[in-house]
């Protein structure tokens, strides 16, 4: 049964607007901080590095372990807010992910802030499902796009703010803040979710949490994810990644076998998939995601390793980066209630197409306005037009009782793309650049010297660049699959959710 009401959840005639705008302003923000914790860490990475002793390898985790728990837990925490009740999840995932935060801030070797980044992960994979879920149970009609607009435009200048915010924070006060700015801004959004969320859930008497699937499918992506970041040290031929992939394997075979024959209210319906409308808004956002998450970690690098910015310099140079961001989830939030999802993702796939492409010939001259500006900003002003018209895809074709799932699939897609597609392309990269050098004048983390150097890393961000290009197009490709004929006048129809 649906979990009780809070005393709100049925507002006085006139504050019904008020209360849905603080639920919208609480689900954004919580989107947000999660947004902003794959990338805040970016910029300040060499500090973490040196306070901590982090190994030359070991660092990656800094990033790679928030990541892994995140994308491999994604599912569970969507079906977790269908099933317990989307108030309930949220206020786990926001405690969780602000107590690790402010553990993460406090440590004093690798291991603890390691620790703390999986258990923000855990914590961003429950709230990042509940947070969608909310939006489309709190909002019906011509408000629906709306307020995924103002979701889309968090969520998507959440990268670029990240990188900005790391390098300010970092600058002028310490690395730590980069954890500790969660604090605070996750105590309020629990106080708030505490008076203003209403409790909906979808659980009956005969409803049963799918244990074995959930564990199957989390492992098997916790195997692949670390599979792909681990071809940092551990090449894609290598036994141990072999390894590895074989597990991921084996563990997803097995999840496929309980959804189809053995779970009696599965974790993930199959027939889910069979819909042209959400099959085909998973694969675009899985391609993006593939795309995008090396735009933040490429640009900080070449930022301060080619162009000799200072940690601030480099916040600051993302800052214009978050206002294209912005401007696009605006023309998303006016046009899409009028001509739909489906021109919207054409045109911002093949808008970022473009601005990768074009970033994809950055050398060691290169100049911020002169050469990663106009397409850095085509990028992100593509990120901007994309989040919310995929998210309405995604989500517009599943009853009531599986938004939570349709989200979790969602933010699956573009973190699990996100971890391959990083991995991925920084292997392209250092190749690269190994290839411009010899291995004896390699260029060490922390800011090259010699013109040759900078030469051989702008060669390898490029090679990179260009790669994710490619990635863009076939999203742009992937588009066609997503029917032409939208669902707005059916939005504009929906009745008012019914509230718990």
């Amino acid at each position: 049964m649906a979990g009780p009401s809070l005393p709100t959840s049925t507002p006085l005639p006139g504050a019904k607007g008020h209360r849905d705008s603080i639920i919208l302003a609480v689900a954004c923000i919580a989107q947000f901080m999660v947004i902003l914790d794959v990338s805040v860490v970016n910029v300040a990475l060499p500090s973490i590095g040196r306070s901590l002793h982090y190994s030359a390898t070991g660092l990656q985790w800094v990033v790679n372990a928030y990541v892994l728990a995140f994308a491999g837990f994604l599912l569970l925490g969507g079906r977790a807010a269908d099933f317990f009740g989307q108030r309930r999840i949220f206020l786990l995932g926001a405690i969780l992910f602000s107590a690790a935060s402010l553990v993460g801030g406090f440590a004093e070797t690798s291991a603890v802030l390691t620790g703390a980044r999986v258990a923000q992960g855990l914590g961003a994979a429950l709230l990042a499902p509940a947070t969608l879920t909310i939006l489309v149970t709190t909002f019906s009609g011509p408000r629906l796009p709306k307020a995924l607009g103002a979701w889309g435009a968090v969520g998507g200048s959440g990268g670029a703010i990240g990188s900005a915010l790391g390098g300010i924070l970092t600058a002028e006060f310490s690395w730590r803040w980069v954890l500790f700015i969660n604090v605070p801004i996750g105590i309020a959004v629990i106080v708030v979710a505490l008076i203003f969320l209403p409790e909906v859930s979808h659980r009956t008497a005969a409803s049963k949490l799918d244990v074995a699937g959930a564990v199957l499918v989390t492992a098997g992506l916790t195997c692949l994810v670390y599979a792909i970041v681990g071809t940092n040290t551990h090449p894609w031929g290598s036994t141990t990644t072999i390894a590895w992939l074989s597990v991921a394997a084996v563990l997803l075979a097995g999840f496929a076998l309980v959804e189809t024959t053995l779970a009696s209210d599965p974790l993930v319906p199959f027939s889910y998939f069979r819909n042209r409308t959400t099959a085909g808004a998973n694969t675009v956002m899985f391609l993006i995601g593939t795309a995008v998450f090396s735009l933040w970690y490429f640009l900080s690098l070449f930022f301060q390793e080619v162009l000799g910015m200072s940690a601030l310099r480099t916040g600051f140079a993302f800052i214009p980066l978050t206002v294209a961001i912005i401007i696009g989830t605006q023309v998303t939030a006016r046009s899409m209630p009028k001509i739909g999802p489906w021109p919207i993702i054409l045109v911002g796939t093949a808008v970022a197409t473009i601005g990768f492409f074009w970033l994809g010939h950055l050398h060691a001259t290169s100049t911020y306005l002169g050469d990663v500006f106009i397409p850095a900003s085509m990028v992100t002003f593509a990120i901007g037009l994309l989040f919310s018209p995929l998210a309405v895809s995604a989500t517009s074709q599943v009853g009531p009782a599986q938004t939570g799932l349709a989200s979790g699939v969602l933010n699956s897609s573009r973190q699990i793309g996100g971890s391959i597609g990083l991995a991925v392309l920084a292997t392209v990269a250092v190749d690269a650049t190994r290839s411009m050098l010899p291995a004896s004048s390699h260029p060490n983390f922390g800011g090259a010297t010699s013109l040759a150097a900078k030469e051989a890393l702008s060669y390898g961000y490029s090679q990179a660049f260009l790669l994710a290009s490619l990635s863009m197009l076939l999203a742009f490709a992937a588009t066609f699959v997503i029917p032409r004929v939208t669902d707005v006048a059916a939005l504009r129809r929906a009745p008012a959710p019914t509230r718990a």
